[in-house]
């Protein structure tokens, strides 16, 4: 037997009040979409962290940090310091609206100097306290010294207005650099509007984790620099092993970077679809050096080769 009374509804009712219900509807619907929203960003800061560790080109991994950055918090523009010497040096530039990419892999040298370590300078001020700044309106505050902003809005017809600067600490808590992003847009009319408490909360997430991925990164290049250093030491000790064979391990290791660019750069003929990529170049580069390792403990009559073996 069917009870109506028992059946299910299509809403749950909160409330009697309707006026309380609506209300209350409208809470859950907010709660539920900002859980929604939430749950995206933890999502998307685990894939670019993901992504973070598996980049070891420092030019790539820096000019990452900044795309994602200004994505998840619609940034027009976003700049990106290393802090070296006792000063803040440019390595990312970016900026949507006046079509201006510098730094990183796109070849194009950034033309401003090294900011110095004064609190004055709101990305010094960063780096020396370790704590991030966001700032509605850099027209709108005596907090800092915002002269080169301004002459730059002056020269480009920018309008720089909301501004949040994230330090960028590695896993000894030491600021290795500073993330800077400019003018947080609406998605639905493109207004520039202050950066939120989350795209804070989320932009010094992001800042931690690309510290640690660029001391990563750094570590893996000195790593490589001094490998390839030995290689290339232990082929000059066989090079100079005799006056015979002199700079052979040099000249094989030259013309093979250059048959293999050859090739690689060639549209027809039979190696028209042979390219290579930069870790194929570099495993080519160090396979050359070493293709005579075995010399090291050769007698020099071998190494020589002036004799049969047989009468040495």
């Amino acid at each position: 037997m069917n009870d109506n009374s028992t059946e299910k509804k299509s809403s749950v009712r909160l409330s009697t009040d309707e006026n309380l219900n609506t209300l209350l509807e409208s809470v859950v619907n907010e709660v539920t979409v900002y859980a929604e929203r939430l749950g995206g960003q933890i999502k998307k800061m685990s894939d670019i962290g993901r992504a973070l560790s598996g980049v070891y080109d420092l030019n790539a991994l820096l000019e990452m940090i900044v795309d994602q950055a200004r994505s998840f918090t619609n940034a027009d523009a976003g700049t990106l310091y290393i802090l070296e010497d006792e000063t803040l040096r440019f390595q990312i530039v970016q900026n949507d609206s006046l079509k201006i990419f510098m730094g990183g892999k796109t070849g194009e040298t950034i033309p401003f100097p090294p900011v110095e370590l004064k609190e004055s300078n709101v990305s010094a001020f960063v780096a020396l306290k370790g704590k991030s700044v966001n700032i509605p309106d850099v027209y709108d505050t005596n907090l800092f010294d915002f002269t080169g902003p301004k002459k730059f809005d002056q020269s480009t017809g920018y309008r720089s207005k909301s501004m949040l600067v994230v330090p960028m600490k590695n896993h000894d808590n030491d600021v290795i650099g500073v993330l800077q992003l400019l003018n947080a847009t609406n998605p639905v009319n493109n207004e520039v509007i202050a950066f939120s408490q989350d795209y804070e909360n989320l932009s010094e997430s992001l800042a931690s984790q690309a510290a640690v991925s660029i001391t990563n990164a750094k570590l893996i290049s000195n790593m490589t620099e001094l490998f390839e250093a030995f290689v290339k030491v232990m082929a000059t000790a066989i090079d100079e092993k005799s006056p015979v064979t002199g700079g052979h391990i040099r000249r094989v290791a030259d013309l093979t970077l250059t048959m293999a660019e050859v090739i690689h750069n060639h549209d027809e003929g039979a190696f028209k679809d042979r390219k290579f990529s930069p870790d194929q170049m570099y495993e080519l580069r160090i396979a050359a050096y070493m293709h005579d390792i075995g010399k090291v403990t050769s007698p020099v009559e071998i190494v020589e080769k002036a004799k049969k073996l047989q009468t040495i």
